[in-house]
């Protein structure tokens, strides 16, 4: 491939919600900054370089790069080059290396030591990691048969229980005055359109603001610890120190921590993005 003769880099950190953009310049930050989440499991080729052409090359301050590197949820095997052939249409570079989100948090918080390495944002993942590779996953589901621990799924049980009436009366009544949103229309954007992820996930600020309720305390205390005994458990190294990476790890930090020694692990490292970490 032709030498594009710059020293820019462009790194991507995307979950199903948010992308994280960093420009680099040998190894000075030169840009930082966001567009939405690229998710190939979720968007064809079509939609990503719609995201792409609208939200990505505006705010980019050169068009050509030495390498790209798209660590985002959603990429493996043929998903990975769709984001690659997305990319190529639109941008010059050198090496393009499209991989897993997993595999960018492992490298980020661990670089080539040996842990085991999280992801809690609007879904969740996990994996082991040997100080190179991902050894071993435990596959996430997704946010209808896992992704405990995620935004989407503590969104989901939070408006479970509200509509089902199970949370004290000033609570529910608090809900309904923050969000204005009837019965009918949750159930409408959760079934009927597209990202329900996201918008579950929307409702963690509502949990945050309420974390000192014993309701709600004993709803994220209770869906980490499920996090820690349906995922990581299967490890079977609590010698380990657990490392996180996300918005969700980021904000419930103090939940995390006790969910973490409920079930007999040690949180090691926590960062609301992996370049935080660089």
């Amino acid at each position: 491939m032709k030498s594009h003769q710059t020293n820019y880099k462009l790194l991507a950190d995307s979950g199903s919600t948010k992308t994280d953009w960093l420009v680099l310049n040998g190894s000075e930050q030169v840009q930082r900054f966001q567009t939405q989440g690229i998710n190939p499991f979720m968007l064809d080729f079509e939609g990503i370089v719609e995201i792409l052409q609208s939200e990505l090359l505006p705010q980019l301050i050169a068009k050509s790069f030495s390498e790209i590197a798209f660590y985002g949820a959603g990429c493996r095997g043929e998903q990975c080059e769709r984001v690659k052939q997305a990319l190529s249409s639109l941008l010059e570079a050198d090496r393009i290396i499209v991989a897993s989100d997993m595999l960018g948090a492992a490298r980020a918080l661990c670089g080539t030591a040996e842990g085991i390495v999280c992801i809690l944002g609007t879904g969740s993942n996990s994996c082991l990691y040997d100080g190179k590779d991902i050894v071993q996953n435990v596959s996430p589901l997704g946010f209808i048969l896992g992704d405990e621990g995620s935004g989407a799924v503590l969104g989901r049980r939070l408006l479970g229980n509200v509509l089902k009436h199970q949370l004290p009366e000033h609570l529910e009544q608090s809900f309904f005055e923050e969000y204005a949103l009837t019965a009918d229309e949750i159930v409408r954007r959760v079934y009927r359109e597209p990202f329900p992820n996201r918008f579950l996930a929307s409702f963690c600020p509502f949990l945050s603001r309420h974390r000192t309720e014993a309701a709600i305390h004993a709803l994220l205390i209770d869906e980490f610890s499920r996090f820690f005994v349906r995922n990581v458990a299967n490890y079977d190294r609590k010698e380990l120190p657990v490392h996180f990476v996300g918005s969700i790890a980021h904000y419930f930090q103090e939940e995390l921590g006790l969910a973490a020694t409920r079930t007999g692990f040690v949180v090691g490292k926590i960062t609301k993005a992996p370049w935080d970490n660089l």
